[in-house]
This record gives structure tokens, C-alpha cells and sequence, in this order.
């Protein structure tokens, strides 16, 4: 079973958290994400001080998907489905060899409660058993600890280190930690 990522718009539900389309109603929520500088010291995306241009985001969100250049997803506790606490990324799809790259970012106020693996979890899991890639990917700033903790308790193997491979927006050329997850280390 395999299919592309883009076939129809993911929606995943867990028992923690919920992985959804983002929508107009989650303009402010999104705007503090956007905005927040600390989220932003690890990220290749620059930091949105404008609320219209975070709007415009939202729309660009689906614009990406029916392009199949990305899949934005705004994580939200399960208990509280209509308030984001974070975005979810998918990205980079390789059909031939049936890999995708993920990235994440959580809302300041909901960092150190799980949120981040629980959705991580959740992406590489619908991943697996719902698109059927074989291997998903996700790229990191070697100062960046917490992600790599994050991808680590999720059973991700570091490969190495991207050396100066890499432009992110606003630090130039940096280097990369590289981590995967194959189908065939997720069995459990």
C-alpha cells in the first residue's frame, strides 16, 4: 500500500493530540506561534511581525497542499480540538523512493508537556500505515536539543551531519543533523 501524501487533506486524531487543517479562526493563535522569536532560533522560516501576512499564510497553507509542495497541520490537544498549540509539516515527497521530511514547531506556553513526540508520533504513524512512505526524515540544528530529544524518543536514528549543506533564512549557510525513521525500524 502506497500512495501520494496528497491524495486527500490529513486529518489524524490520537487520544493526546490532533492533527488538523488550519483555518481562518486560528489566525491569533497562529500569529503568537508566528511571531514568537523563540520559536524561530532553530527554524530555516523567518519570524511574521505582521498579522495580514500570517493571514495570507493560512490560504497559502492549502494553496501548498493542492500544489503538492507541502502539508501544513495545526496540533492541537485532543481535549481542546479548536485551539492550535503548535504546526506540523510534512514536505520534500519523493514518490520513487517513498520519503517524506517532517518539521514541527510548538506554541512557547505548551513546550516541556510531551506535545511535540505525542504529535511526532502521530505524523510518522499516518505516515506509515495511511500513505505508506518508507521513510521519513526531519532536519536539525546540532544546537537544537530539544528537537533532537523529541526525535530521538520517537526511535528517529541520527545519520550525521549535513555539513554546510543547507541556506536557512537569516543564518546563512548552517549545518544539519540528519534523523530517519524506516518503515522497517517502526515495527512494533
Amino acid at each position: 500500500m502506497s500512495r501520494s501524501p496528497y491524495e486527500e487533506f490529513p486529518h489524524i486524531i490520537t487520544s493526546e493530540v490532533t492533527l488538523r487543517k488550519i483555518v481562518e479562526t486560528d489566525l491569533d493563535r497562529l500569529f503568537e506561534i508566528y511571531s514568537n522569536e523563540n520559536l524561530f532560533q532553530y527554524s530555516p522560516v523567518m519570524l511574521k511581525k505582521n498579522k495580514e501576512t500570517v493571514k495570507n499564510m493560512i490560504s497559502h497553507f492549502e494553496r501548498d497542499f493542492n500544489k503538492r509542495k507541502g502539508i501544513f497541520l495545526g496540533i492541537c490537544q485532543s481535549n481542546s480540538p479548536d485551539s492550535i498549540v503548535g504546526i506540523a509539516e510534512m514536505f520534500d515527497y519523493n514518490s520513487d523512493v517513498k520519503m517524506i521530511t517532517i518539521g514541527y514547531r510548538l506554541h512557547e506556553q505548551f513546550w516541556g508537556k510531551g506535545i511535540a513526540t505525542m504529535a511526532v508520533n502521530a505524523m510518522t504513524a499516518y505516515l506509515f500505515n495511511r500513505v505508506g512512505v518508507n521513510r521519513i526524515q526531519a532536519f536539525v540544528l546540532p544546537e537544537n536539543t530539544k528537537s533532537k530529544n523529541v526525535l530521538q524518543r520517537n526511535k528517529f536514528t541520527q545519520e550525521g551531519i549535513v555539513r554546510q549543506g543547507y541556506i536557512w533564512k537569516g543564518r546563512g549557510v548552517v549545518d544539519l543533523v540528519m534523523y530517519s525513521l524506516l518503515q522497517s525500524d517502526n515495527i512494533k
